[in-house]
C-alpha cells in the first residue's frame, strides 16, 4: 500500500507557476468572458457558462488592479509592494509637473498595460529567483527591465532598474550587474552627470576586468566602459577649456586619451589625441601638438578616413606656421589639398588652396597668392556656398590690388620712358575696361 500511495504522489502538488502558463490563463479567461458576455446578450447561457467571482473581477477591474490581484495571489508580495511604489511615484511626478509640461502630457504609467505586464513579469521572475539564491538570475530580470525602458520619457524608470541592480549587496558584481553600470554611465553621460557617469564606468571597468564579463551581444565590456570613460573625460574637460584652464583640461585629455588607447578602438585613439594636440596648440605648445597630430595621421592613414587625415594636415599646418617653418607649412597644405581632391572634399579642399594663398599673401608674393585664392574660388562656385565664395571674391581682390599697386608704384618711381608709356595706357583704358574676376585680363592687364 506504501508503494501505492508514492506512485500517486510522484507528480508536484501543485502546478508549476510560469510566465506563459499565466499569460495563458489569462488570455483563456478573457476569452471565455467574451463568448459568455455575448451568450448574456442572446439569452442563450448554459449552466457551464456561468461566470465565477474571479472572472467578473477580471471583466469589471483595471488591468492594473487585476495585475496587481495577480501578484497577490501568487505570492509575490515583494513584487507588488515595487510595482506599487513605481506607481505611486509616477503620479508624485504628475502631480508635482508643471501644466503642460512633457510629464503632465505622458500617458499615466497604470493605463500602459504593455509596461506593467513587463514588470510583472520580470519582477516576478526576480523574486522567484531571490527565493531560490540565483542572485545573478535576480540582476538579470533587473537589467532587462532597465534597458526596456529606453525611451526618454521613461528614464527615470530605467535609472531605477539599473540602480536596483548595481546597488544590491547579493549579485552586485555579477555579469549583468557589471552591464547595468555600463548602460548606466552612459545615461548618465547623456544626462551631463559627469561626476556619478566616470564613478559608474571606472567601477565597470574593475568589475569587467575582474571577471571577464561581455554584454549581452558578446562585447567586451571592459572595452565599452573605457569607450564610455574616453567620453566622460573629454566632456569634462570641455568646461575646463571653456575657462582657459588649459592645465586642468590636458590632464583629462591625458587620462582620456590612456583610456582611448586601452579601448582597443582606433576611431576612438584617434580623436583623443586630435583632442590633445588641438589643446596644446591653443595652448601655445606647438612642438608637443604636432606629436599628436602625427599621432592621428597615422592612426586616420591606417584607417583611411580622409576626412579626419585632412582635419589633422590642417592642423599641423596651423603649428608649422606658427613655428616659422614655412617650407613644411606648404607640403602639409598640399598633402591636405592632393586628398581632398582625390577623395571629392570639397569644402576641404577650399581650406587648403586659401590657406596656400594667405601664406603667399603674408610673404608679399601677390602673384603666387592670387592663384591659389583663384583656385578656391572657382572650387567654391562649385559648392555654390555664398559666404566662402564672398569670402574668396575679397582675397582675389586683395591680392590683385597689392599686387598692381607694386607694379605702379615701381613705374612711378623708375619714370622710364617704358614706364611712362604702360602708366599712360592704363589710364588711358582703365575707364573702359570691366574688372571681371575670372580671368587675369582685367584693367591692369598691361603688367601681366
Amino acid at each position: 500500500m506504501n508503494g501505492v500511495v508514492t506512485q500517486r504522489h510522484m507528480g508536484p502538488f501543485l502546478p508549476e507557476i510560469t510566465a506563459h502558463s499565466n499569460k495563458q490563463r489569462r488570455s483563456t479567461q478573457y476569452s471565455r468572458m467574451k463568448q459568455k458576455k455575448g451568450s448574456l446578450q442572446t439569452g442563450s447561457l448554459s449552466d457551464s457558462q456561468i461566470l465565477s467571482k474571479t472572472e467578473i473581477a477580471l471583466f469589471r477591474s483595471s488591468r492594473k488592479q487585476n495585475i496587481c490581484v495577480e501578484m497577490l495571489q501568487e505570492g509575490y508580495h515583494r513584487s507588488f509592494s515595487e510595482l506599487f511604489g513605481l506607481l505611486s511615484s509616477d503620479q508624485d511626478r504628475r502631480i508635482a509637473a508643471e501644466p503642460g509640461s512633457a510629464v503632465r502630457l505622458q500617458t499615466p504609467l497604470d493605463e500602459q498595460w504593455d509596461k506593467l505586464e513587463t514588470m510583472r513579469l520580470h519582477l516576478c521572475q526576480a523574486e522567484q529567483a531571490e527565493r531560490i539564491g540565483s542572485w545573478s538570475v535576480v540582476c538579470e530580470q533587473r537589467l532587462v527591465l532597465g534597458q526596456y525602458f529606453s525611451a526618454p520619457e521613461d528614464l527615470w524608470l530605467s535609472f531605477h532598474f539599473y540602480h536596483s541592480c548595481v546597488d544590491r549587496k547579493q549579485g552586485g558584481c555579477s555579469r549583468p550587474a557589471t552591464e547595468a553600470r555600463a548602460c548606466m554611465a552612459e545615461l548618465y553621460l547623456q544626462q551631463g552627470e559627469l561626476e556619478q557617469a566616470r564613478q559608474q564606468a571606472e567601477q565597470c571597468i574593475k568589475q569587467a576586468e575582474d571577471g571577464g564579463w561581455i554584454d549581452s551581444a558578446g562585447r567586451p565590456l571592459r572595452l565599452l566602459a573605457r569607450q564610455a570613460l574616453w567620453r566622460i573625460y573629454s566632456r569634462l574637460a570641455d568646461a575646463s577649456l571653456d575657462a582657459k584652464d588649459y592645465n586642468e583640461a590636458l590632464k583629462l585629455l591625458h587620462k582620456g586619451y590612456s583610456t582611448a588607447a586601452e579601448s582597443e578602438d582606433k576611431q576612438i585613439e584617434g580623436e583623443a589625441s586630435y583632442r590633445l594636440g588641438l589643446t596644446y596648440q591653443n595652448a601655445g605648445h606647438h612642438d608637443t601638438a604636432k606629436q599628436f597630430f602625427n599621432t592621428c595621421i597615422q592612426i586616420y592613414g591606417t584607417l583611411q578616413d580622409e576626412d579626419k587625415l585632412g582635419r589633422s594636415y590642417m592642423d599641423m599646418a596651423k603649428s608649422l606656421e606658427s613655428e616659422g617653418n614655412i617650407d613644411e607649412t606648404v607640403q602639409c597644405l598640399n598633402k591636405l589639398a592632393d586628398i581632398s581632391r582625390n577623395n571629392g572634399l570639397q569644402n576641404n579642399l577650399v581650406d587648403a588652396y586659401l590657406y596656400l594663398g594667405n601664406i603667399y599673401y603674408t610673404m608679399g608674393q601677390y602673384e603666387r597668392a592670387c592663384e591659389y585664392f583663384l583656385q578656391g574660388y572657382e572650387v567654391a562656385c562649385d559648392l555654390e556656398d555664398v559666404a566662402l565664395l564672398q569670402k574668396a571674391q575679397v582675397l582675389v581682390a586683395s591680392a590683385r590690388a597689392h599686387s598692381l599697386i607694386r607694379k605702379y608704384s615701381a613705374d612711378v618711381v623708375s619714370a622710364t620712358p617704358t614706364a611712362v608709356r604702360r602708366l599712360l595706357a592704363w589710364k588711358e583704358t582703365r575707364g573702359r575696361q570691366e574688372i571681371s574676376t575670372d580671368s587675369t585680363d582685367n584693367t591692369a592687364a598691361v603688367w601681366y
